[in-house]
């Protein structure tokens, strides 16, 4: 088992490093760069308009400098560290996420780190539900479409959550403004944050009723379009395993439908959710929806995300990317190691090839 978790951790280098080497060198020819950015916000002309320029904030007789002093085009650079030669920053920015420092934000002038941190509690809030519900809900309703395979109840069912599927959740959000959020119909839910102003001021039964109220619309909508997958993954599942020998062999001997299924079937059918979990669970810390969070005017990741490619902020852009790859390469490795531990017939040597 050490030597495949050993040989694991060695290939996510090279897979780190190609995905951030490959974003750094596609962000130097991307027009309009951080010192385009500032240029411009001096100019007065807004950080929204230096789209058609030159890459990346480097050297080139960019028309948005025209004007502009060549000190302070000079000191400009400088403060973004754009005065160095590409594989120079490269090679600081290697050595900076070795010591797991992500860098500084060019606009937002405190760390990446302290920024992901502050957007988390949205992310967490909206993922975690979604998560939860989604399980608690798919799970039951998978495994009574298998008992109840070819029923009505298994092609209603199967239905309404290919429809939830089918529509985005955008729409659906969209939907629920119109309808519930004061759009045209009835005011029932908050459309902004997660809490109202007065949280601080309410008690605690309060405030439990007051985040639930904020978080029904968004976490509906973001909820909704994840039954399917695995409502019908733990009902093929199940159907799978209730057609194999094991099974009748159980219910020749006597056992109650109930007991077979609890008993014999349950823990087999589960393994391809169970070894799911740890990449489910850690992705909605990180899964934030940028149009969820925009439709409902959350500041979560999914915003910060977007908001720093629009503003060219690097290091937001680099340091969460190098962030959230390196959790997705361990949380596929817990998920290997899960499998393993939860289907014995599973073996290392086997997943080695």
């Amino acid at each position: 088992m050490w030597a495949y978790i050993l040989k694991r951790l060695l290939i996510m280098i090279p897979t780190l490093l190609g995905v951030i080497t490959l974003t750094f060198v596609v962000i130097q020819f991307v027009p309009g760069g951080p010192v385009e950015q500032l240029v411009l916000e001096l100019k007065g002309r807004g950080a929204g308009g230096g789209g058609g320029g030159e890459a990346s904030g480097g050297g080139g007789d960019y028309r948005g400098r025209r004007g502009v002093d060549a000190q302070q085009l000079e000191q400009i650079k400088a403060l973004y560290g754009f005065d160095k030669s590409p594989l120079e920053r490269y090679w600081l920015m290697l050595k900076r996420f070795a010591r797991f420092d992500l860098g500084q934000s060019y606009f937002h002038h405190q760390s990446v780190w302290s920024l992901i941190v502050s957007k988390l509690p949205v992310s967490i809030s909206i993922g975690l539900w979604t998560f939860f519900l989604t399980y608690l809900i798919s799970v039951p309703l998978g495994i009574a479409k298998a008992v109840r395979n070819g029923s009505r109840f298994d092609a209603v069912s199967s239905l309404v959550v290919l429809v939830g599927y089918a529509i985005p959740g955008f729409v659906l959000g969209v939907l629920m403004l119109v309808l519930f959020g004061g759009g045209t119909f009835w005011q029932l839910f908050p459309l902004r944050e997660l809490t109202s102003d007065n949280w601080a001021d309410l008690s605690w039964p309060g405030k439990i009723l007051d985040y639930l109220w904020h978080i029904t619309l968004p976490v509906t909508a973001s909820v909704v379009g994840s039954f399917a997958v695995v409502t019908m993954l733990t009902k093929n599942a199940f159907l799978d395993e209730i057609r194999k020998q094991y099974v009748l062999t159980a219910r020749a001997k006597g056992l109650s439908e109930r007991k077979v299924l609890f008993k014999h079937i349950f823990r087999n059918a589960l393994i391809p959710l169970v070894t799911g979990f740890p990449a489910a669970f850690v992705g909605a810390f990180f899964a934030g929806s940028l149009l969820i969070e925009t439709l409902f005017s959350l500041d979560g990741l999914g915003r910060l995300s977007y908001e720093s490619v629009l503003r060219r902020d690097y290091p937001v852009v680099l340091g969460s990317l190098y962030l959230f790859t390196l959790i997705g390469l361990v949380t596929k490795l817990v998920s290997d190691l899960c499998y393993v531990l939860v289907d014995p017939r599973i073996q290392f040597e086997r997943l080695e090839h």
